[in-house]
């Protein structure tokens, strides 16, 4: 981006601001202009008894905008004027990379850690504040497509997606991920990233209604059955549980997500158990480690080495020896 004297650039497709080569007590001015050109009609508040600091990078993903915004410790406001009445409302789906940060709309709020997500509503006022250098995502959604993808009228909004457990983490490292791949991604593949990224929102935010009682415990009791009879399948994963529950690959996964977990970590906590039970059992002695967990589906001794013993605190090789100790005692 080509910058004028005063700080105030030529906007492109991509808009990339920093402040790091603008005088010091032009920079909070600079950044709040360009800022106000993503976000509209809003309003800064930044501390002046510091230097501030920040950065706006903004690429588009599947025609949808996705900013990174860097700042000092600032608070922001935002009152929009006429946004509801023309029509043209977004959601803005925030994804915090780093620093806490608070956000309130109306009378509910959330506070946001590293790696967390939240919904706002941009045609509703709404604020937010951070008492530290912080940075996040903004991937703003036409409220059309938003209600669209994830079939639903009314969304959930300010509700904290924790990104440290259960799809919420997938969640994070999807919004991530489409931004650093923002440019080099093809129409097909930002269709199919952002498809994924809609999909487990919803599931995270619980935008679809459970199922009665009695089909549920019916389908988990399928879903149950058809992994352990194919535990030691190296190829299981959640295409090939879905299809013979005959339920959508995104169905499935919201119905681990209740339960705090996905898929794939569920599927490494059974063949961790059964090599565990292998392990343990006399009959088995002969059969090395790393051939009892090959047979249970895992593909790496030493990834299957270091997920045994952060689920059960010791490795293999010592729960073994310890089994064979008790034997001879």
């Amino acid at each position: 981006m080509i910058q004028s004297a005063s700080g105030r650039g030529v906007f492109t497709s991509m808009l990339q601001f920093s402040t790091d080569l603008i005088p010091a007590s032009d920079r909070f001015d600079a950044w709040q202009w360009n800022a106000q050109k993503i976000c509209g009609d809003c309003r800064f508040e930044f501390p002046r008894n510091s230097s501030f600091r920040g950065s706006i990078w903004t690429r588009t993903v599947g025609q949808l905008q996705l900013t990174q915004f860097k700042s000092s410790p600032l608070s922001f406001q935002k009152t929009p004027l006429d946004t509801a009445l023309s029509g043209n409302i977004c959601y803005v789906v925030i994804t915090q990379l780093h620093g806490t940060q608070s956000y309130r709309q109306g009378n509910l709020s959330t506070v946001l850690k590293p790696h967390d997500t939240t919904v706002i509503n941009s045609a509703l006022p709404w604020s937010s504040d951070s008492p530290e250098h912080c940075a996040r995502l903004y991937l703003r959604v036409p409220a059309w497509l938003m209600q669209e993808r994830l079939q639903a009228s009314r969304l959930p909004l300010v509700r904290r997606v924790d990104g440290e457990i259960g799809l919420g983490v997938a969640l994070y490292r999807l919004a991530t991920s489409l931004y650093d791949q923002a440019l080099p991604l093809q129409g097909d593949e930002e269709a199919s990233g952002l498809g994924a990224f809609f999909d487990i929102l919803s599931t995270c935010l619980g935008c679809t209604s459970p199922d009665p009682p009695g089909q549920a415990r019916d389908l988990a009791m399928c879903i149950d059955s058809f992994i352990r009879a194919h535990l030691a399948d190296p190829a299981l994963g959640p295409s090939e549980i879905a299809a013979a529950a005959q339920i959508s690959v995104r169905h499935l996964h919201r119905l681990f997500a209740r339960n705090g977990r996905t898929v794939s970590e569920w599927i490494r906590e059974r063949r961790l158990r059964a090599c565990r039970q292998d392990l343990s059992d006399p009959r088995m002695y002969d059969q090395s480690i790393t051939d009892i967990a090959f047979f249970w589906g895992f593909s790496d001794s030493a990834h299957f080495s270091r997920s045994f013993k952060k689920s059960f605190g010791v490795s293999p090789r010592e729960f073994r020896s310890l089994g064979r100790l008790r034997q001879t005692d």
